[in-house]
């Protein structure tokens, strides 16, 4: 089970502020469970992994199947949260070379995270000439990025493989029984699956949104949902510790987290990460701002400001106990290099130490850790991982005073967007627009 220990905080904050916290993280924690805080028609995650039955993991499993089988690549097209659970959960687990390796199953592959022209003519030259499929992922079937990425692979697919391969490979998760990629999922003969209602889109990795492109992986989704459920049913202990710390530290000044992983495979579980927390917490002028570094890498770059720049900061590192494989660091006759000291030691081992050390030097220089362990990375890890930082986070969004469920802000884009566009019905932003450009 995963593990969290705060005493590295202690000295920006004491122990009696993160204690005076308590009652309201406790509040907070009430307000989830009765469902009767602000956006609480979006708490649909908070028992999702326990009520995920053997009939919804069955299909998803066999529609993975059937995708792995028929095809090389498989393309999901979402943004935001449709993408990103699923793309931290497949980098987390997966062999770091496997682009470079032959395959015995489906890659996955991401489209409609963004507007890139160049990445989407890669990615379309890069399918010609295969056998693949698409996920398509959104409520909608409108959210602009990934229509755009989905209508040019839909065209790709039917125009190189035909209609009826298509029909058969591509799949829509989407809303149950309304949007436009719902109606064109009846009226084309997708396999579907549906998005829960109440939950909201960083909050989806559990449910077919994330669980289908994983399979599809070739990972194990009952291990992911099983170290879920171990979370939801344990005690609240790690989630009401970690909300208190970073709320006691934002009172204290420290505006900014960064998340820190000394383990290269956990980028992209810190890009969903940021997300979950920079939208659930970013509005009504408050909000601690979300970054991420990946140690030792960002020690020679980003290493200096963190050590000594600007003391509005905190990190929460992402230690992991046990590693998959052993690499030994050779002895050397001539030790032309300086190693010799560290001949016959594991790199894992002298990764830990870099990682102590580093510890060790921020807090020195003023920079507050909290430590969240990691037993190893698998998918019962990483299971337990995201609904530590989910209801974490929903815990500390109403301790922040704010409604974590929602995301006004990000409409403000889209409009303007639109406007520049030459969208029907944005006439009149479009000219003010303008104006100012």
């Amino acid at each position: 089970m995963i593990k969290i220990e705060n005493k590295a905080a202690l000295g920006a904050v004491s122990e009696n502020d993160i204690n005076a916290l308590r009652s309201v993280a406790e509040t907070a924690a009430r307000t989830l469970a009765d469902g009767d805080g602000a956006g609480n028609d979006f708490l649909g995650w908070l028992h999702l992994p326990s009520s995920i039955d053997e009939a919804q993991l069955s299909a998803i499993e066999l529609c993975a199947a059937r995708l792995r089988q028929d095809c090389e690549f498989v393309v999901a097209v979402g943004i935001g949260g449709s993408y990103l659970g699923a793309k931290a959960v497949i980098e987390a687990l997966s062999d770091q070379f496997a682009a470079y390796k032959q395959s015995s199953g489906a890659r996955v592959l991401f489209a409609g995270n963004n507007i890139g022209e160049d990445y989407l003519h890669d990615l379309m030259s890069l399918l010609k000439g295969h056998k693949w499929g698409i996920i398509v992922i959104s409520k909608s079937g409108t959210t602009t990025e990934p229509a755009i990425a989905f209508r040019l692979l839909k065209g790709q697919l039917e125009h190189e493989l035909g209609r009826e391969w298509a029909s058969r490979h591509i799949v829509a998760i989407t809303d149950a029984a309304r949007g436009a990629l719902r109606g064109l999922a009846t009226q084309e003969g997708y396999e579907t699956f549906v998005i829960p209602d109440n939950v909201g889109g960083r909050f989806s990795v559990l449910t077919p949104v994330g669980l289908l492109p994983i399979a599809v992986a070739g990972f194990d989704i009952r291990a992911l949902v099983a170290g879920a459920v171990e979370m939801e049913q344990g005690s609240d202990e790690p989630m009401l510790c970690y909300a208190q710390t970073r709320n006691a530290l934002y009172r204290a000044g420290k505006k900014v987290e960064i998340l820190v992983n000394f383990e290269p495979r956990l980028h992209f579980l810190a890009e969903w990460w940021k997300q979950l927390y920079g939208e659930s917490e970013g509005k009504d002028g408050k909000g601690i701002f979300p970054a991420s570094v990946d140690f030792t890498t960002d020690l020679h770059s980003m290493g200096q400001w963190i050590q000594d720049g600007e003391r509005t900061i905190f990190e929460t590192v992402l230690t992991v106990e046990r590693q998959h494989h052993e690499v030994v660091i050779p002895h050397d006759e001539a030790d032309l290099d300086g190693l010799n000291y560290i001949a016959g030691c594991r790199l894992g081992e002298v990764n830990h130490k870099a990682e102590l050390g580093t510890r060790l030097a921020h807090v020195d220089g003023g920079v507050p850790n909290v430590v969240i362990t990691l037993p190893t990375i698998d998918e019962r890890t990483l299971g337990q991982l995201v609904y530590f930082f989910e209801k974490a986070c929903g815990i500390s969004g109403y301790m922040l005073g704010v409604n974590p469920f929602n995301q006004p802000g990000v409409e403000a884009y889209k409009k303007n967007m639109f406007a520049l566009l030459g969208k029907s019905g944005y006439e009149a932003q479009t000219a003010a627009l303008e104006a100012r450009l």
